[in-house]
């Protein structure tokens, strides 16, 4: 799903009810005085096993961004599985980095300033009282069941699915309804231009379960930018000469078939591709957006480094000083000093790791020592906005954290290396810093359950550092495998390709720009993308300062101008449509059914992601075995007679 749009989700719900079905039956079956197989299995047991499951799968924003992005600049090696044990070792650093300063965070925002700040970690709190309820209802069991069931069976459909529709996916998978109008026609009508523009629908179950997960303003929010994008903006460039698409069908039947994805041209100034003109407001809204937002809580930012600050001082005067009460929540057992995670257990971690990563970077990335302290420092710093800001509207500013590092690093190395250097540097600098204030907000956010939970921090914690160990060595593998299997993915001279790969071409082209002497950005592109930036920071003011109070129920009517933004730079309207789709169903629903939906519907959306998931893992091995659907599937109902 990274790979396709951005879009990525926690395994906390799966690994929970999963987790909850097979250890609680294998603890009521084995006999208790048997090791690690028996005992009692509760709450905070079921905790620590979601939390292994969030950590395992923690890895992957670095694996849709930065790394794709610097091969795709082509500033790492031949091919990613030559590159393995180099991209372990980043991923080590990142992961292990960004776990190291969560740790001792911890207490500071589930305790001291929780009630204060309004943390509420909306989706970890949801998580928990899932947990809670099925272990302590007396119906709590059956309810997990008929959960797990609908899970398993949402997970099946969708890997078969999946898999299957790759033999007959003009017929299954996708439905290219221009495309049979266009043939129904005998070839002599307009209909391939909507599908030149990517207009058909996808029967993607990762995507539909996506929407249900959202809600409506993101999954609309979502459609709108490729309304914007594809439908009204890209068209009219090209009707007024301001951007052009390849016709490589001239003198066939599909000859009116345009590609207007392609981000290469001769000339992208004056002949840009109109994905290449509409990447730039794409990633402007992005920013704008994004910074907005968090500027908008400014105050809660503010009176968060203010009480840091303040908690800081009252432990130098005091250490034994006993901690101000809580009223926020209440975990299920209250922290004693058993329960707390010594600093031997992450003070010389943090320093290791930071010593390590500027080794990594160094002798990998051509990055001095003084510019990976700044990533590091800058990691550390934009995790406190990032958690912040995740406690609160449940989302994680990676584009804000991320674009912001690379600005920085971008001053820093201006006029001290070559432009490939400075490029890898910038990448990968602001990779580290992005990565590690991700896995600490994923973290802090798998805290928070533990913490309603009652779950010794201990135990989290070392499950925390036992399921990284997995995440860095499967995550590149995973990697490498969908990159073989799929060579477009690193291959932006590659037309056509079933990954967009959209923030790997966002953080290309924040690199790019900000390492040249000269940007690259058509007059025009420029010019909608500042007027598209400023309306976007507008929009996110009025929302948060106007749309309060008596007013505050239009806000789910004013679009996520960051997701608009994503969904400028993904030339794949599919997705937007899978995504408005699961959202839509979902609303109805949860309006005419609310019960039913609220038991099963995070239950059927986690089986319909992981499911396709899994089938896409599928699909990549039997791409690389040579009996996938490309091999021995149709083309029935695929324009150009290909799928």
């Amino acid at each position: 799903m990274g790979l396709k749009t951005a879009f990525g989700f926690g395994a906390s719900l799966f690994g929970s009810l999963l987790g909850f079905i097979i250890l609680k039956s294998i603890s009521k079956a084995v006999p208790e005085h048997i090791p690690i197989l028996g005992g009692y299995f509760g709450p905070r047991e079921n905790a620590i096993v979601q939390t292994s499951a969030v950590t395992s799968g923690g890895l992957s924003f670095i694996f849709i961004s930065g790394i794709p992005a610097l091969y795709q600049l082509g500033l790492m090696g031949s091919s990613p599985q030559d590159d393995y044990w180099k991209l372990v070792t980043f991923a080590a650093v990142s992961a292990y980095y960004g776990l190291a300063f969560a740790a001792p965070m911890r207490n500071f925002f589930m305790k001291t300033v929780a009630r204060e700040m309004n943390l509420t970690f909306p989706s970890s709190t949801a998580v928990a009282l899932t947990i809670r309820a099925i272990h302590t209802t007396a119906s709590g069991s059956e309810d997990a069941k008929k959960k797990v069931k609908v899970l398993l069976y949402a997970f099946a459909a969708a890997v078969i699915l999946r898999v299957v529709s790759q033999y007959a996916t003009g017929i299954i998978w996708d439905w290219h309804v221009f495309t049979w109008i266009f043939v129904w026609g005998k070839y002599h009508n307009a209909a391939l231009a909507a599908e030149s523009w990517g207009w058909f629908i996808e029967w993607t179950p990762a995507f539909l379960g996506t929407g249900m997960l959202v809600g409506p303003t993101v999954a609309y929010s979502y459609l709108l930018g490729a309304v914007l994008a594809w439908g009204i903006i890209g068209p009219a460039l090209v009707h007024q000469g301001l951007a052009v698409g390849l016709r490589p069908y001239v003198g066939t039947k599909w000859a009116s078939y345009t590609i207007y994805t392609s981000l290469s041209s001769k000339d992208l100034i004056n002949e840009p591709s109109p994905r290449y003109w509409l990447l730039w407001p794409g990633i402007m809204i992005m920013l704008c957006a994004s910074f907005a937002e968090l500027f908008v809580q400014y105050k809660i930012i503010s009176h968060g480094f203010m009480t840091g600050v303040k908690g800081i001082k009252e432990s130098l005067s005091s250490s034994r000083k006993p901690r101000c009460a809580f009223f926020f929540f209440t975990s299920t057992k209250s922290d004693g000093k058993t329960e707390r995670i010594k600093w031997w257990m992450w003070a010389p971690e943090t320093v290791v790791i930071a010593i390590l990563t500027c080794v990594v970077l160094s002798l990998q990335y051509q990055m001095d020592v003084q510019t990976s302290i700044v990533s590091l420092l800058f990691g550390v710093v934009l995790s406190f906005l990032s958690i912040q800001v995740c406690g609160v509207i449940d989302n994680v500013p990676t584009t804000a954290i991320s674009k912001a590092t690379q600005l920085v690093l971008a001053g820093v190395t201006k006029g001290h290396y070559t432009i490939p250097t400075a490029q890898r540097i910038n990448i990968s600098g602001a990779q580290i810093a992005g990565g590690a204030a991700y896995a600490a907000t994923e973290l802090m956010a798998d805290f928070r359950v533990g913490f309603l939970l009652g779950t010794p921090i201990v135990q989290q914690f070392m499950a925390q550092i036992l399921g990284n160990i997995f995440a860095i060595f499967l995550s590149p593998a995973v990697f490498i495998l969908f990159a073989k299997a799929y060579p477009c993915i690193l291959d932006t001279t590659i037309d056509t390709c079933a990954f967009a790969v959209p923030a790997a071409s966002a953080w290309k082209s924040i690199a790019i720009a900000v390492t040249g002497s000269s940007l690259p950005i058509p007059l025009g592109s420029g010019i909608c993308a500042v007027v598209l930036g400023a309306f976007s920071i507008i929009l996110v003011v009025f929302r948060h300062f106007y749309l309060t109070g008596s007013r505050s129920k239009y806000v789910a009517y004013i679009p996520n101008m960051s997701v608009v933004g994503l969904s400028m730079i993904l030339p794949a309207t599919c997705y937007n449509i899978a995504i408005a789709i699961g959202a839509t169903v979902a609303y109805f629903w949860i309006k005419k059914y609310p019960a039913s939906a609220n038991m099963y519907i995070y239950a059927l959306a986690a089986g319909l992601i992981a499911g396709e998931g899994i089938g896409g893992v599928v699909n990549a091995i039997f791409q690389l075995a040579g009996i996938s659907g490309s091999t021995y599937g149709t083309n029935v109902g695929c324009p150009l007679d290909q799928c």
